[in-house]
């Protein structure tokens, strides 16, 4: 894992998108499941059930793909880049309205597109790992 930075970011996220989900459940007592306005998860950031259970499951493919294998952590670093990133870019335009279904506020914007930008710039660059497995091959 430590030659594939690929599984390596995918651990890390899963690991940190799992606790983030598992942490949110606290703040969102009393909140809708698809309420727009949510709990704040450390102070700055809206969820509501719905966001959390999205962070649990975002979480596990990503650790589940960086423990399996370079392929499978690449695939999912890719797409859930990608779906971040129209999620960040979106949510600017859903923000106060019925469609904001995950409560998402402006730092949540931010750190998705951010959360995108480090995904896709990894799961699109090439692994060592990779490279070594298509030359032995």
């Amino acid at each position: 894992m430590k030659s594939s930075p690929n599984r390596l970011l995918a651990t890390i996220f899963g690991a940190v998108y799992l606790l983030v989900g598992l942490i949110g459940f606290f703040v969102t007592s009393g909140v809708g499941f698809v309420s727009t306005q949510g709990g704040l998860l450390l102070g700055i950031f809206e969820v509501n059930p719905l966001h959390n259970v999205a962070h649990l499951l975002i979480g596990a493919a990503l650790l589940i793909a960086g423990l399996a294998s370079v392929p499978a952590a690449k695939t999912v670093n890719i797409v859930i880049g990608a779906a971040y990133l129209l999620l960040g870019i979106v949510g600017f335009f859903i923000a106060n309205t019925p469609a904001n279904v995950l409560a998402l506020n402006t730092p949540d914007h931010f750190l998705h597109l951010a959360s995108a930008i480090v995904l896709l710039a990894v799961g699109l660059s090439t692994d060592r790992a990779t490279e070594r497995r298509a030359v032995s091959a």
